[in-house]
């Protein structure tokens, strides 16, 4: 029997990219879907795995943007206990924003970040995910060992689980290294991690002031003090070791527990201290202007003032 089908091309093998220690870290992010009170939401995983060891992170963020992906970085190196020399993402908005012939054009944000920190910024070839294939593996595993039937309280809880997860797989001999990646992550030989300011600045966000004094922050509102005076201004809001922190002028404000439910309320001990309920306050009067009567006018003038007027000398007159 003839197949009426030609047979399929075979496809040449892939060579697999190995990297020397502390060399390089690829990042990406995957969509997990889960269900609340019968509604579907979405979460968004940011991975992290080191290229040599195979050490594994995975954090669960609300947002996928460039503060949130260096937040997150962040988080991961603090896990790993240092900087790899290179890290590798995908061509997303938060990291390229387009590609000129061959030099990239970062994202601004992004760049400076990765240029204080003294980390290489890459992205992989176009429609090569084979490029960054670890995390890419790292996600689906994550997809089918960690995320099927998971329950959590909210984000706080499931990042805890996340990370016990990560924990124990670190541990486990790696399938394809046939090593623990524990083991080998004392090879890495990773940068040390930056001190103070120099890449805590860089989590900070613009955020306005409400009327009531509050900051919207990952759907979380934190309220400011009121003798800060800040109600309408822009002020700066970064997370920290599970700590929000409300900067302006270059000046901390005041600090918050992180809360991980949306729409919660967190107010300040004093805000709203010296500050009367809506409605309540006084009526302040109209500015008013006053009419004055006019100046009265002179009945009588003496003769010299008329000679003066009409310009009659004195000599003149007595002439």
């Amino acid at each position: 029997v003839t197949p009426l089908r030609p047979p399929r091309r075979g496809r040449r093998p892939v060579r697999r990219y190995e990297t020397t220690p502390g060399d390089q870290m690829q990042i990406d992010w995957g969509e997990f879907l889960f269900e609340q009170d019968g509604r579907i939401q979405k979460l968004y995983g940011f991975t992290a795995v080191l290229g040599y060891s195979r050490m594994r992170f995975v954090c669960f963020t609300k947002r996928c943007d460039t503060p949130t992906l260096i937040r997150c970085l962040m988080q991961a190196c603090v896990y790993f206990e240092g900087l790899p020399r290179i890290v590798l993402a995908d061509r997303m908005k938060s990291v390229l924003l387009q590609m000129d012939g061959t030099t990239p054009q970062w994202n601004p944000l992004w760049a400076d970040f990765l240029a204080a920190i003294g980390v290489t910024p890459r992205v992989c070839r176009a429609y090569a995910p084979q490029t960054k294939g670890k995390v890419e593996r790292t996600i689906r595993f994550v997809k089918e060992s960690f995320w099927p039937g998971v329950r959590f309280i909210d984000l706080d809880d499931l990042n805890r689980q996340a990370l016990a997860w990560c924990d124990r797989r670190n541990v486990a001999v790696h399938a394809t290294t046939r090593v623990k990646p524990v083991d080998r992550w004392v090879e890495e030989g990773l940068l040390p991690l930056p001190t103070g300011f120099a890449w805590e600045r860089f989590a900070l966000e613009d955020r306005r002031v409400s009327s009531d004094g509050f900051v919207s922050f990952d759907g979380v509102l934190y309220g400011l003090p009121a003798h800060a005076l800040l109600t309408g201004r822009v002020v700066q809001v970064g997370l920290r070791h599970r700590t929000v922190t409300i900067w302006a002028q270059g000046q901390v404000i005041t600090q918050h527990p992180v809360h991980a439910v949306s729409g919660t309320q967190v107010l300040h001990p004093q805000q709203f201290t010296g500050v009367p309920l809506a409605g309540t306050r006084q009526p302040q009067p109209a500015p008013l202007g006053h009419q004055v009567a006019a100046p009265p006018l002179a009945l009588r003038r003496a003769l010299t003032e008329y000679d003066d007027l009409c310009g009659v000398v004195a000599s003149e007159v007595a002439a």
